[in-house]
């Protein structure tokens, strides 16, 4: 009886020890897991929250400038990001708002008012927008419910090199098989 005890104590030391390290590892898991999480790519504005409403400033009711953003998170082996900002709920389909590509790797932002040139100093470039034209276009859609715009960033693994003629559907066909990560921040207007 003695003897059962004693294997007994010892077989649930040992199940004791063994479940102690599950749960150191699950713990570790867990924290790299957060610690993936926190270095994620994202991408905010200064001049709006993630689903708020978009300042007059940066509309075609305003001044047309396109917003500052600013991102975090750019993951190994990024050569350079892309933008592009769509309205998905305009009335004949998605309306494109802006198309940028070729931003350095070292950039973590963008201030506001970036200039409609095909060639940006600091190397990148910008396409073709719905109206068809370069640059930046704010915001404008027919009275109504107000419409989403979502501001996209891409981290790719290599520069695109694309003309200035290039447009939403180009850009993303030159980023297939790119992409290393991507975020976005969304803001909406309505008039």
């Amino acid at each position: 009886m003695r003897k059962t005890l004693l294997l007994t104590l010892a077989a649930l030391l040992v199940l004791g020890v063994a479940c102690k390290r599950v749960e150191t590892q699950v713990e570790k898991a867990e924290t790299g897991r957060k610690e993936v999480e926190a270095m994620a790519l994202q991408i905010e504005s200064s001049a709006f929250e993630d689903g708020a409403t978009i300042p007059k400033k940066y509309t075609c009711d305003g001044d047309d400038r396109s917003p500052a953003l600013s991102w975090t998170g750019v993951p190994d082996g990024t050569k350079s990001f892309a933008l592009i900002c769509d309205d998905p709920d305009a009335p004949m389909g998605t309306w494109v708002h802006w198309v940028l590509w070729d931003l350095p790797p070292d950039t973590v932002s963008l201030l506001e008012g970036v200039p409609a040139d095909s060639q940006l100093a600091v190397g990148a470039k910008q396409g073709l927008n719905s109206w068809p034209r370069v640059g930046y276009g704010g915001p404008c859609p027919p009275p109504g419910k107000p419409h989403r715009y979502y501001f996209k960033l891409y981290a790719l693994d290599a520069e695109l090199n694309l003309p200035s003629s290039t447009n939403k559907a180009a850009l993303e066909k030159a980023m297939k098989g790119h992409i290393l990560a991507e975020a976005q921040v969304m803001g909406k207007y309505g008039r």
